[in-house]
């Protein structure tokens, strides 16, 4: 399955915003403009939904509690919304599924965050049918149970359980390269879920043997062609430590001499391993926060079909992928499917999100990028005007 459709109400700074999702979604926008609260959506279901340490009192608190979440223009329903839609095919005419959580603060007491409204449909033979609603007569009996959505409760939500597991699989990735490389440096403490991808290299630790040398040789082919001199690429364990390492041979007059470890790679190198690394590692959402840092920019106008590439030759289903960025060389790639580029745009009381017209699309059609048709509409007005004296 993929997300499909996304709808918010109130959530951060999108009072109102809905778009539709395709197997590799662009969201792009300027500075500030939410990309990556639109992104922190799917990370959020995540939470609610994960068997360990998940939940959604976490999920809210981690965030710094309901007040952060519910956007600042909310006025007349003050609840945040949040709907997805999951299909087969992003062109189904009717999603398979369709959850939609509801938040809001208890009235009184210690003012929790509570389950408003969830509610779960699933389509069967083209009729959709309800299989949870809440608050049910359960709920009103017992208050108690609206601090949890039955999505993270496996005694509730056998009859969705493939949904919870569909969100609880999806990973994000915006590696720093300077975490991975000085990590045991700076204590070898993680966020939780790795985010920044300090933890990666025993991320590639625990795949097995067979698994590891097969994803590792395909990203050497790949880094042989994107990096100068670039020959071989390897995983070993510290003889002392035991840690995981990973070590590239680069062309050099001395055999030896032209080895080097991870803290010697760039930190292109470094975010290119790791984003080839996960578009291989699963088939559930992946969330990738501007790919394009720190990377040459032919690489960056290669990085779609790289995508695609790896995305069609795995024996697992494609991957789905959103991919939040500000880059030109990136949306010029004319491989992009516009129906699949989304842009934020700020508004007087917060931001919306637009999909490109049939105009814009037909233009796309005839051979003009996504980069020239939306990314100018993208940019800061008036950002010739900036100065600082």
């Amino acid at each position: 399955m993929l997300i499909s459709r996304v709808e918010l109400q109130n959530w951060k700074n999108f009072q109102h915003a809905e778009a539709r999702l395709l197997d590799v979604t662009y969201v792009l926008g300027a500075n500030a403009t939410g990309k990556s609260n639109l992104l922190d959506v799917f990370r959020f279901l995540r939470d609610i939904a994960k068997a360990q340490g998940g939940g959604i009192q976490k999920a809210i608190a981690d965030r710094g509690g309901l007040k952060k979440l519910r956007c600042l223009h909310a006025r007349s329903k003050p609840e945040v919304v949040i709907e997805v839609q999951l299909s087969e095919k992003f062109d189904d005419p009717a999603p398979l599924w369709r959850y939609i959580l509801a938040l809001k603060s208890e009235g009184g007491g210690a003012k929790r965050p509570i389950v408003a409204a969830e509610e779960v449909y699933k389509s069967v033979a083209g009729k959709e049918t309800c299989l949870l609603r809440r608050p049910d007569k359960n709920d009103l009996l017992d208050r108690e149970r609206l601090t949890q959505t039955s999505l993270e409760q496996i005694q509730t939500n056998s009859e969705f359980r493939e949904l919870a597991d569909q969100f609880s699989e999806i990973a994000y990735l915006h590696l720093v390269p300077q975490l991975v490389k000085f990590g045991s440096a700076i204590g070898g403490q993680t966020v939780e879920s790795d985010p920044f991808g300090q933890a990666f290299l025993e991320r590639v630790a625990k795949s097995s043997a067979k698994v590891r040398s097969s994803r590792l040789s395909r990203i050497q082919k790949a880094l042989s062609v994107a990096v100068p001199q670039f020959e071989e690429l390897k995983f070993v364990r510290d003889e002392i430590t035991g840690r995981p390492h990973l070590e590239a041979k680069y062309a050099h007059h001395r055999p030896r001499a032209g080895w080097q470890r991870e803290d010697q790679f760039s930190d292109g190198t470094l975010r290119l391993i790791a984003l080839f690394w996960l578009l291989m590692e699963g088939d559930s959402l992946l969330l990738l926060e501007e790919p394009e840092l720190s990377l040459d920019e032919e690489i960056v106008r290669n990085l779609p079909r790289l995508i695609e590439q790896v995305r069609r030759s795995t024996k697992k289903r494609q991957r789905q992928i959103i991919i939040s960025t500000h880059s030109q060389a990136l949306l010029d790639n004319k491989s992009v499917d516009g129906r699949g580029v989304l842009w934020l745009e700020r508004v007087q009381e917060g931001t919306i999100v637009r999909s490109p017209s049939d105009e814009e699309l037909d233009l796309m059609r005839e051979g003009f990028s996504p980069a020239e048709i939306l990314l100018p509409k993208a940019h800061p007005k008036d950002l010739h005007k900036m100065a600082l004296s």
